[in-house]
């Protein structure tokens, strides 16, 4: 009987997930209008959302990609089919573009619309994302936004911001760090952060994990 439970929740994924949205959203409409917290508490709490209840789908393409050439040549040809090859569909049956950074080039994604994010494939959007303000100065200034995450890119190393809409939503493949060699797919996703799949991060080192 159990087992029979755990396929109906599976097969319910999608509905799943509208649901989580929508009682996310009200509680932070909530909160806010009741003046208890600040946005940045809000983000911790959809941090425990994604954290404990969304699956990091995302993590696992780009971990599936680091070590599987075939399948990151397929994700840079149509990510929209790679990435629901792996059972990671979204919600509208928007498209996705997987945008690859490399040694000379940083990608960074904003919406300028803002119902534009993958759930599907990332998790809850961050509140910061929603911000009006990162998104204008993302696009007009990324180097100095990114410092502001924590991320000092060279000088060097160009940033192209790409601005996610209804129809073509992005997801950033970090480069993977060194020293994974050998390191199976479940243990590289550990490695990749929602942030990281945005562009205001990169991925982590294995030192972090230990």
């Amino acid at each position: 009987m159990h087992d029979h439970d755990h396929d109906e929740h599976r097969h319910d994924h999608d509905n799943h997930y509208s649901d989580m949205q929508a009682r996310v959203k009200g509680l932070e409409t909530l909160l806010t209008e009741k003046g208890l917290i600040d946005p940045a508490a809000i983000d911790a709490i959809v941090e425990t959302y994604e954290k404990k209840v969304g699956p990091r789908n995302g993590a696992r393409v780009v971990a599936k990609a680091w070590n599987d050439p075939e399948f990151e040549a397929w994700l840079k040809r149509d990510a929209t089919a790679a990435i629901a090859s792996l059972g990671y569909i979204g919600r509208q049956g928007e498209h996705m573009r997987a945008v690859f950074n490399t040694t000379d080039t940083h990608n960074l994604i904003v919406c300028t619309l803002c119902s534009c994010y993958p759930w599907s494939v990332l998790g809850l959007p961050p509140v910061w994302y929603k911000a009006p303000a990162y998104r204008s100065r993302a696009v007009i200034d990324p180097r100095s936004v990114l410092a502001e995450f924590g991320l000092v890119l060279p000088e060097e190393k160009k940033i192209r911001v790409w601005d996610s809409t209804a129809e073509l939503r992005y997801l950033v493949i970090p480069e993977r760090p060194e020293g994974t060699a050998g390191m199976n797919e479940a243990a590289l996703a550990d490695l990749v952060s929602r942030d990281a799949m945005i562009g205001t991060a990169v991925a982590g080192s294995p030192e972090a994990l230990s």
